[in-house]
């Protein structure tokens, strides 16, 4: 198989995801209302993506055997995040459409690989540097400046993996307490707000963009997601034609987060590109109640080869993450006027564990 196989599904037709997490949950019932079924592969037995599924598959991901049972019974294979070992990836592309492409993960896995990419297409991002000893770090910092951020390539999300780097910090010990051998360092963005686009690209090249996002971090983690961000039509444009040119760079099928910060310009903002989020992303959470159609059904439509989707939001839309403890807080939303509440069942709560969210819905505001 490869990144150009066709793919048309019909009404019956099975979709595998890799990942068991609340992504894979939502999306589970995205296609479920499309008629689709899924089949869902985590290696944990309290994946809440399980609790939606009649067909699902526990094992490790490097389990060739029930690798291999899992693609004869799905048509098209999709995954909820995107840290999916190259291994399983290609296992699976070898028997079915792995859809975003699995050599997609290549330059989105590693964030050096990354920035090189954005950067080539011309996009704006932080300055930064690869680093791989305190030596590398030194010679970096002397180029870039402080404060700055030191970032593992690999296998961050939430704010794990990295650390800031301020004048008379310990340079030597932030470099041992990230526990890495391979590391990015980026310049500080003194950035006026975080925004983030969420695309979606078929494999005819259509492409669909949700409204600019902005987005609200607590200790690293999404809090509150807002729809529109409150930025001129210009810059919001901006945004998302970035977001396009991305996608259509990567020659990607299904739906992508494009995390950005504004900064102040000459005159008038611009935006930097921080991440590719190449899956369904948190900050597109608010489509599901605010929007005529969600993220999650829009990636579904896109890896089906069905058309896409033309989002309309419905008006000013806030979505708020149940984060660990807040979640115990759900009955008062439950009262909340408007408000649509979305539990993952997940069990008990843990610090930083994303356990649910709300969403809020109000009229559009009149210009």
């Amino acid at each position: 198989m490869t990144a150009s196989t066709v793919v048309k599904l019909k009404p019956g037709d099975t979709i595998g995801i890799l990942g068991g997490g609340q992504l894979g949950r939502m999306l589970a019932m995205a296609a479920a209302r499309l008629g689709l079924r899924c089949q869902v592969f985590s290696p944990d037995p309290d994946s809440p993506a399980f609790d939606v599924v009649q067909s699902a598959t526990c094992a490790e991901y490097a389990d060739v055997e029930a690798l291999e049972l899992f693609a004869n019974d799905v048509n098209v294979v999709t995954y909820e995040f995107e840290n999916v070992p190259a291994a399983t990836a290609m296992v699976l592309a070898a028997r079915r459409p792995v859809l975003p492409a699995h050599t997609i993960l290549e330059t989105t896995q590693d964030r050096l690989i990354e920035k090189d990419f954005v950067s080539r297409l011309g996009i704006g991002t932080a300055d930064y540097a690869d680093v791989s000893s305190v030596g590398t770090i030194r010679a970096a910092i002397e180029r870039i400046g402080l404060p700055a951020v030191i970032k593992t390539r690999r296998f961050g999300y939430d704010g794990k993996g990295q650390a800031i780097i301020r004048a008379g910090d310990d340079v030597e010990q932030i470099w041992q307490d990230l526990g890495t051998k391979s590391a990015i360092l980026e310049a500080f963005v003194p950035f006026e707000r975080e925004i983030s686009v969420i695309a979606a690209r078929s494999a005819s090249g259509q492409v669909e963009c949700f409204d600019v996002t902005e987005n609200e971090h607590r200790d690293h983690i999404l809090k509150i997601s807002r729809a529109p961000a409150v930025i001129p039509e210009p810059l919001a444009a901006q945004a998302r034609a970035i977001a396009e040119k991305i996608a259509t760079a990567l020659d990607y099928v299904g739906v992508l987060a494009v995390e950005m910060f504004v900064v102040p310009g000459n005159g008038a903002p611009t935006v930097l590109v921080n991440e590719i989020a190449p899956r369904v992303h948190n900050s597109g959470h608010w489509t599901l109640d605010g929007a005529s159609i969600s993220q999650f059904e829009q990636h579904i439509r896109a890896i089906a080869g069905w058309p896409l989707g033309k989002p309309v939001r419905y008006g000013e839309v806030t979505m708020t993450n149940l984060i660990g403890d807040d979640i115990l807080d759900y009955e008062r939303w439950l009262t909340v006027p408007g408000a649509t509440v979305h539990l993952y069942g997940k069990g008990a709560p843990r610090p930083g564990r994303k356990m649910g969210h709300v969403t809020q819905v109000a009229p559009a505001r009149k210009p």
